[in-house]
């Protein structure tokens, strides 16, 4: 379902999108310096899974990792994933622990 997605950062909603069947998933964010802050995550009932949900956030922090931004998740969501998920912790500015 996720595969054939596009991620789109909506820079002046401050948001990565991702459409699926007509829904819209969301992440929203707030880019201070080179951090981003992973603000909220909404994802329509109708389409939601764990691991749609898992695989959105993948999308958004690689990414994120492409552009060398550190992530500071705000979002419970987005910080349990980086908590299970050792690969994403180097992404955590200096000093941050979740």
């Amino acid at each position: 379902m996720i595969d054939a997605a596009e991620l789109i950062d909506n820079a002046f909603l401050r948001q990565f999108e991702l459409k699926i069947e007509d829904q819209l998933a969301i992440i929203e964010y707030s880019l201070q310096e080179r951090k981003i802050f992973l603000t909220k995550l909404i994802i329509p009932e109708n389409i939601f899974t764990e691991d749609f949900q898992n695989d959105f956030i993948i999308l958004a922090l690689n990414h994120i990792e492409e552009r060398n931004l550190s992530v500071v998740p705000t979002s419970p969501e987005i910080a349990k994933f980086i908590r299970k998920n050792r690969k994403y912790k180097s992404m955590l500015p200096v000093g941050l622990r979740i």
